[in-house]
């Protein structure tokens, strides 16, 4: 369904952008815009700027950036429509609605059809699971000592031997096989069509609103790959969703637990720990950190106790801490994993060792110290220092002096002096920030955007910040001297908008545009960093400089076509302006 654009417009203009992002991520205000760390990509200085006045935001770091919708769309991985309601729903407007036939539904957009596509697998795969054929795949799940009732909360289910049985039952249901394709379900080459599943366990991975966005696949037998998940679709990114998260976000328990698998989550969840999800058989991610966020402010990492379950552990501690979450290690010892733990010794073994979860630096020092002899003196020197150096992660000087204080204790090393070597590396780091700053001067000017495109982009962000400019510029500049495509689109929309309202309003030009990369490109228009300090005088030579490089590059455009055209009246005419630019005083 389209809804009017006035509609649209009040439900933007009453979702203000700073408290709708701020329920997501901790913003700062710093002067007139909020700041915070981006959460879509990795970083631990905050460069994701949010603009009350601009009801947009822009990430300098990634290039991000957009209004409230996009910001929703984006984080949320909803279409248009759904991020609209949501909002609706968060200011209390009621959204008109309409009655579909099953065709229209189908129709309405790709995420919507794949969604259906995946919801009608998962019911077939559960089908199959009670199936005559399925009977290996069952036996395996009560092996695990699954219940009926817990294979039946998690959908699993079974894909045939047959390799193309989910097609010819998807085909029967009308869908082409473009969009079977699209769905990551079907692998269609040249001539061949079959199952991308086939012979396997099937796991349907939910996202938080309980729909189902992929598969994971356990094979039957000794085939590899053991687990096969899902290809990356319009639906499913394994680096956002987590396994399970749809009910642990509804546990009601003050921490989430994090497993290595799927047959770990489902375990725990059938023992009574309903706070537990897993990565999809990826490392874990910035983006699975920021997620969890949203649902607690403390992380247990229950992965496998094995080598790689303990370097999995130390690879996920970092970015769990950057996301601002408190982190603990759950000790399975002598088990490999939460199943087999709990089939040993059971719920409340198990909660015993929830309660005495390790600090997360204790542990990573923990497994330091197995890398040295401490009874070699110079080894244990090495040691010392390799806790000094993870102890300069720790910026709040009270914080680290209590884990110097932890640690001097349990290793009998004095205060002093272990607070001493860190301070020395401390040092050491200043001193080398300041080198490398140094020498990235040069590789940093490589990077920098053509300056006249550069310029557009300053000037652009200078009329929404000053609307007074388009009255000065009135005669001088006009949208056409925009000479990149997108920015003269954009400067004809705000202008447009300027002198039909007599205000501007980026978040609504944002809304013009469909696609997320020309979405992220026209917030960075409104968003070119201009300094602050300038000084009125200052201020006013930057701005009209900047525009005369802007006129003389659109004239020179202008030169060169007319040139082509053999328009000799036109080029007339613009040598004419080209004279008359350089007697041009511009008062503001």
């Amino acid at each position: 369904m389209f809804y009017p654009e006035d509609l649209v417009e009040e439900i933007r203009i009453r979702n203000d952008i700073v408290d709708v992002i701020g329920s997501y991520v901790k913003l700062q205000k710093k002067g007139s815009n909020h700041m915070g760390l981006c959460p879509f990509h990795n970083e631990k200085t905050p460069s994701f700027s949010v603009s009350s006045s601009k009801q947009m935001y822009h990430c300098f770091g990634c290039g991000v950036g957009g209004n409230v919708f996009t910001f929703i769309m984006e984080y949320e991985n909803y279409t248009f429509v759904e991020a609209l309601k949501s909002l609706a729903g968060r200011v209390g407007v009621n959204l008109p609605e309409a009655e579909y036939s099953e065709e229209a539904k189908r129709q309405a957009s790709l995420k919507t059809r794949l969604l259906e596509i995946n919801k009608e697998a998962a019911k077939y795969y559960y089908y199959q699971l009670q199936q005559k054929n399925g009977q290996a795949a069952l036996n395996y799940l009560l092996s695990r000592k699954l219940s009926e009732n817990t294979i039946k909360q998690f959908g699993l289910g079974y894909s045939n031997k047959t390799g193309d049985d989910l097609y010819q039952y998807l085909k029967h249901l009308g869908y082409d096989d473009g969009i079977l394709k699209e769905s990551g379900l079907i692998t269609i080459d040249k001539s061949k069509v079959y199952d991308k599943f086939w012979n396997r366990v099937m796991f349907p991975i939910m996202d938080v609103n309980n729909r189902v966005i992929g598969f994971g696949g356990r094979v039957m037998g000794d085939g590899l790959p053991k687990y096969l998940n899902s290809p990356e679709t319009k639906l499913f990114d394994k680096s956002r969703n987590l396994y399970g998260l749809n009910f642990a976000r509804i546990s009601r328990k003050p921490n989430i637990l994090i497993c290595e698998g799927y047959m770990d989550v489902i375990a725990l969840h059938q023992a009574g720990f309903k706070n537990a999800v897993a990565s999809l058989g990826t490392a874990f991610t910035g983006l699975q950190a920021n997620l969890l966020k949203r649902y607690t402010s403390e992380v247990l990492i229950t992965y496998d106790s094995d080598e790689a379950g303990t370097k999995a552990a130390l690879r996920a501690i970092p970015i769990l801490k950057e996301a601002g979450l408190s982190v603990k290690i759950i000790n399975m010892k002598p088990y490999k994993d939460p199943d087999e733990f709990i089939k040993a010794l059971g719920p409340e073994e198990y909660q015993k060792r929830i309660d005495n979860a390790q600090n997360a630096f204790l542990f990573e020092v923990e497994v330091l110290e197995g890398e040295y002899d401490l009874s070699d003196p110079e080894q244990k020197t090495k040691f010392f220092n390799e806790i000094a150096k993870k102890m300069l992660n720790f910026t709040e000087e009270i914080e680290r002096n209590i884990y110097i204080e932890t640690v001097a204790k349990k290793y009998n090393i004095g205060f002093d002096n272990l607070r001493k070597l860190v301070n020395r590396y401390g040092a050491q780091i200043v001193v080398g920030q300041t080198d490398i700053k140094r020498m990235a001067e040069p590789a940093k000017k490589k990077k920098r955007e053509d300056g006249m495109k550069q310029s557009q982009k300053i000037l652009l962000t200078w009329f929404i910040e000053d609307t007074s400019l388009f009255d000065k510029l009135k005669g001088i500049i006009a949208p056409e001297d925009f000479t990149e495509e997108l920015y003269e689109q954009v400067a004809q929309m705000l202008f447009a908008q300027y002198h039909t309202e007599h205000k501007v309003t980026p978040a609504k030009i944002i809304n013009q545009f469909e696609s997320k990369e020309e979405q992220n490109e026209v917030a960075s228009l409104f968003s070119t960093e201009i300094p602050e300090d300038l000084g009125e005088v200052e201020r006013k030579k930057a701005l009209e400089e900047t525009v005369l490089r802007i006129k003389k590059n659109s004239l020179d455009v202008k030169s060169k076509k007319a040139i082509e055209n053999n328009d000799i009246i036109g080029l007339q005419n613009i040598i004419r302006e080209q004279a008359d630019l350089q007697k041009l005083h511009i008062s503001f």
